[in-house]
């Protein structure tokens, strides 16, 4: 019953939110592509549920160079993207992804298709559920947590989900995104990237 009434939640909140954030959307589509130019969308093929791949769309924040051999791309995003990023609009068309059923509002939060094979047995049930706009691991510290607290809280959800749990998660973000809390790391770098040997246990 949870997980029926979750989707309908999701998509019901989804098409509205969607649909009241459009002028949002187009403005901020237009002073990407003035400002940073095309494209303006960043599409990128992540995890979902059961591992399956599916295309999340943001807005783009970040200039094209490759990406630095440590994974870390702070030098890449670009003042407008950083604006974004720092306010989550960046994420809003993702909203598609939950009407769509790719995603929901609260779950592990979806991350590249190479860490498939990085996560250790335990990290790899994330893949269990539906992956989430916002999750426990992001109102816990988001970026500000090391990978094993971000996969733990993860698996964490998956274990103590509720319709209660997801309210409570909702609501800590709603209050969190205006603080900018937990977008780069303390040292302003963005996540560093997982690899083998992380998970020390």
């Amino acid at each position: 019953m949870y997980w029926k009434v979750k989707r309908v939640l999701d998509f019901v909140f989804g098409v509205t939110l969607f649909l009241l954030l459009v002028p949002l959307m187009v403005a901020t589509g237009i002073l990407v592509l003035f400002l940073d130019g095309r494209p303006i969308l960043f599409r990128q093929v992540r995890p979902g549920k059961g591992e399956r791949p599916f295309a999340m769309i943001k807005f783009r924040t970040m200039s094209s160079p490759a990406t630095a051999a440590d994974g870390d791309e702070s030098g890449r995003v670009t003042g407008l993207g950083a604006i974004l990023r720092k306010t989550s609009i960046d994420e809003l068309p993702s909203l598609w992804n939950v009407v769509k059923g790719d995603m929901s509002f609260v779950g592990p939060r979806p991350l590249l298709m190479e860490y498939l094979e990085v996560y250790s047995r335990y990290h790899s049930a994330r893949h269990s559920v539906r992956p989430g706009l916002t999750g426990l691991a992001q109102v816990a510290g988001r970026n500000l947590l090391s990978w094993n607290q971000r996969l733990d809280l993860d698996v964490s959800y998956i274990h103590q989900q509720s319709l209660l749990l997801d309210l409570k998660i909702v609501f800590h973000t709603m209050v969190l995104v205006p603080s900018f809390r937990g977008v780069d790391q303390a040292n302003g770098a963005t996540m560093e990237r997982l690899r083998d040997g992380y998970d020390s246990r």
